[in-house]
């Protein structure tokens, strides 16, 4: 769950600006808004051409096979789920300045549209401090402090850490397992494994993985939580591993920044988002 710099460092002199040209109805306002990474200000809006200054090199797009149209994936939510989904696109609506109305689908695919909007009319940096500030608002400063002070980093804290993942958190990923690796030349159970990661199934773009999931979430789960974190996506199969206690490589040297996206990214093709 989104290096160069020591990250707190990084996120907190972010400055972040857009062109004011005016295509899609919707703005930004998130001024002194106060986050675990730092006292974090957006202001901007959003434009059809956003200023992007990512590190991505696209040689070649990847290729799969074009998905074909199936079901809606949020029919087969329970309520609990479909309560945790629709907590979270909201949350991330009103972060942006989205009004849930811009949206004309629901569920999970409500979630996705949001998150394709705006991967479509922010830079990268911009995604990333807007998932943390979203993620911040969602989860209570309260239960994240006490969870760092009751799990400090231990071999106990990391396996309840994959274990809680699986449990509680298959309505975002999809269903995962948890799997032993080796943290300091000694095995445990805190690996967790996600056979097909449902969001970069749903959104079939690698740009919108990285940059609105893994790099947001090694960071708010660092800082949050004083857990490190290493998420390792596999853009063949759709897999990924979390890996609990392991620090992740500098964005620079991170192998997803070289991943070229799917030939049949559909986020790419309807938003323009950037790679």
């Amino acid at each position: 769950m989104f290096f160069i710099l020591p990250l707190q460092d990084q996120i907190m002199n972010t400055k972040l600006s857009l062109s004011q040209t005016k295509i899609i109805g919707f703005t930004i306002r998130l001024n002194d808004t106060r986050t675990r990474c730092g006292r974090s200000s957006i202001s901007a809006t959003l434009s059809s051409k956003p200023a992007y200054s990512g590190e991505l090199k696209v040689a070649k797009e990847t290729t799969r096979t074009e998905p074909s149209e199936k079901k809606n994936a949020s029919n087969e939510d329970n309520l609990l789920s479909k309560m945790a989904i629709n907590y979270l696109s909201k949350t991330l609506q009103d972060t942006a300045g989205m009004g849930s109305s811009s949206s004309k689908s629901s569920g999970y695919d409500s979630l996705v549209d949001t998150a394709t909007r705006v991967a479509g009319n922010l830079s990268i940096k911009q995604q990333h401090e807007l998932v943390l500030v979203a993620l911040d608002r969602a989860l209570p400063a309260v239960i994240l402090s006490l969870i760092k002070m009751l799990l400090p980093p231990s071999k106990l804290s990391r396996e309840m850490f994959a274990l809680f993942t699986t449990v509680f958190f298959a309505w975002l990923v999809g269903p995962s397992e948890v799997r032993e690796t080796e943290v300091n030349g000694k095995k445990e159970k805190s690996m967790v494994f996600i056979e097909k990661c449902r969001f970069l199934e749903q959104t079939n773009c690698v740009g919108m993985c990285t940059h609105l999931c893994k790099i947001p979430s090694q960071i708010f789960i660092k800082n949050s939580l004083g857990m490190p974190i290493y998420m390792m996506p596999d853009f063949n199969d759709l897999s990924c591993k979390m890996m609990f206690g392991q620090e992740p490589p500098d964005i620079k040297d991170d192998p997803v920044m070289k991943q070229p996206c799917f030939q049949f990214c559909k986020s790419n093709r309807s938003y323009g988002v950037k790679h």
